[in-house]
């Protein structure tokens, strides 16, 4: 099969509102407009600024101040919880304060001892003329001790109950029990945070009996481009841009290109850099001298950068682009990833549709196009979005057993936590914050969108806050699109999820179909000459993923 050339909008035929609210790809077509809003005290930006860039301090203080700011609302869910219990268990402030043989509850941070965790110090210590041992898929193993702390000290926590909870460092949970006396606390509930409240008017039970109709604006979800990489998706690519831009066929239950409000790129856009002879012993003086001057062209080469900017222009000029760093990219290494600088991207830098932003970043999202004088009126009907590329569900799955504990159930599980990165900073480089923890959920997201995942999946979460309120999210799990060809679109009325697939039949590497996405994603039928397809998705996937 042909791979279909690059084409390009033609202007004359096409206008385009360059302030991100709206567009029109054709005279006959037009998009339905959505509008950000500014950020609010619940969805804070991650963007840091001049005060918070400074490395001095030491990361304890990320550690009290997330004990501080979850531990009264984890203590009125523990009190109601367990009033009602015939032993009348009682809150002891302290840990270390616990009495032998009397049931009580106690509030914390989770500390899971692993020994097959990174240690720093053993990095110190190791002899820098050997190589480093490979990062290990797990740290979880049959050795693993868990541990609550507060700041009065650690306790070790003990019981059958803990082998059905999923606990990662850095989590505030209430722990019912009483001391042993070997000094260990035996566990036998548990309680967390819980869901925090969601600000939405959206009633949702209703919203979702009813049909998607074509007013109705979606929003194109993909990561892990991964352009410059050795396995080239380019013909996946560039079916993806034919697909925005309307310039391809359509299968009958596809979302057509004009519904399609804006897309979002949740990170590692670019491929992975490989240096020949890493780990093989020191390189050369004159392999250093080439590499620090930017001459070998294995350690940096422009032509990335520059066919990505190709790429997003050819969207960007019908469609509002907004782009998170990923793990792969050429951004800070730490958590918040800082926003890519714009002037990177050449000529769709100028537009103000293209948003570089943080990763994780919320992302708040209202129908049609609003005006200041507006604004209060359509905070009501905005959809919350919460995006982020992968790396902290990636680290806490390292802490966990396969089994009963699949990547939904752990995005599920940050949710009723309170808390998108926990392990941070303990193995999730994260910004040393003194005075606040800004990954704290204090609002549940309508819309929970993680990137950088093997495998497609997506699930509806509902539950009641602290205050009965009624919560509802919808999470999304966004494959590599390199290596699956798949873009996720949703719904912001109906938080109805569908899946298109790009593939050609008879390709391997970047523009084939893969095999693990034959096996593990629900993938139509590709047809001939028309190589998109789509299905929705709107159960979670069981099992491990």
């Amino acid at each position: 099969m042909a791979v279909p050339s690059q084409r390009s909008v033609c202007p004359s035929k096409s206008k385009y509102k360059l302030n991100g609210l709206s567009s029109t790809a054709s005279s006959s077509l037009s998009r339905p407009a959505t509008t950000v809003l500014p950020p609010t005290d619940t969805t804070p930006s991650f963007i840091l600024g001049s005060s918070h860039k400074s490395y001095k301090h030491q990361y304890s203080n990320i550690y009290f101040i997330r004990l501080r700011l979850l531990k009264g609302t984890v203590v009125k869910n523990a009190e109601r919880r367990w009033k009602n219990l015939a032993e009348k268990p009682t809150l002891v402030p302290r840990v270390l304060e616990v009495t032998k043989s009397k049931l009580c509850y106690i509030v914390g941070t989770v500390y899971m001892d692993m020994p097959l965790k990174p240690n720093v110090l053993e990095d110190l210590a190791r002899d820098n003329t050997i190589p480093p041992p490979p990062p290990v898929p797990k740290f979880y193993s049959g050795d693993d001790h868990t541990m609550l702390e507060d700041e009065s000290g650690r306790i070790r926590l003990v019981g059958e109950r803990l082998k059905s909870s999923r606990l990662v460092t850095g989590v505030i949970i209430g722990a019912l029990g009483m001391e042993t006396p070997n000094g260990e606390f035996e566990v036998v509930d548990i309680c967390s945070a819980d869901f925090a409240p969601q600000v939405s008017a959206h009633s949702g039970t209703e919203e979702m009996a009813v049909d998607s109709s074509a007013s109705d604006p979606w929003v194109g979800v993909i990561s892990g481009l991964e352009v410059g990489s050795e396995a080239s998706s380019d013909a996946r690519i560039q079916m993806l841009i034919e697909y925005l831009t309307a310039e391809s066929g359509l299968a009958e239950d596809q979302v057509p290109a004009s519904q399609i409000s804006r897309l979002i790129i949740a990170g590692d856009s670019f491929g992975p850099i490989n240096i020949p002879g890493r780990g093989d012993g020191t390189p050369q003086v004159e392999d250093r001298k080439a590499r620090r001057n930017a001459q070998d062209a294995a350690a940096f080469s422009p032509h990335p950068i520059y066919n990505l900017s190709g790429h997003l222009l050819d969207i960007g000029r019908t469609i509002p682009i907004h782009i998170l760093p990923g793990e792969t990219d050429p951004s800070g290494a730490i958590l918040p990833q800082q926003p890519f600088p714009r002037a990177m991207f050449g000529e769709i830098s100028k537009l103000p549709s293209f948003v570089c932003e943080s990763n994780p970043t919320y992302i708040r999202l209202a129908p049609g196009i609003v005006e200041e004088e507006n604004l209060a009126e359509k905070e009501s009907s905005a959809r919350t979005l919460l995006v982020h590329s992968g790396q902290p569900l990636n680290d806490i799955f390292k802490y966990l057993p396969n089994r009963h504990n699949s990547r939904l159930a752990i995005l599920e599980s940050t949710l009723k936590w309170r808390h998108l990165a926990p392990t941070a900073p303990d193995t999730l480089w994260c910004h040393p914050y003194v005075a606040e923890d800004p990954f704290i959920m204090n609002d549940t997201p309508d819309i929970y969108v993680v990137g950088g995942q093997r495998r497609f999946g997506t699930k509806l979460v509902e539950g009641e806050d602290e205050t009965k309120g009624k919560v509802r999210c919808r999470i999304v799990m966004v494959p590599n699109f390199a290596r699956t060809g798949v873009l996720a679109l949703i719904n912001l009325r109906s938080l109805e999820v569908k899946c298109v697939n790009f593939g050609v039949q008879g390709m391997t590497g970047g523009g084939g179909v893969s095999e693990d996405v034959k096996a593990n994603v629900p993938v139509p039928t590709q047809i001939v000459m028309q190589p998109l397809s789509s299905e929705q998705q709107m159960g979670g996937s069981p099992g491990p993923m």
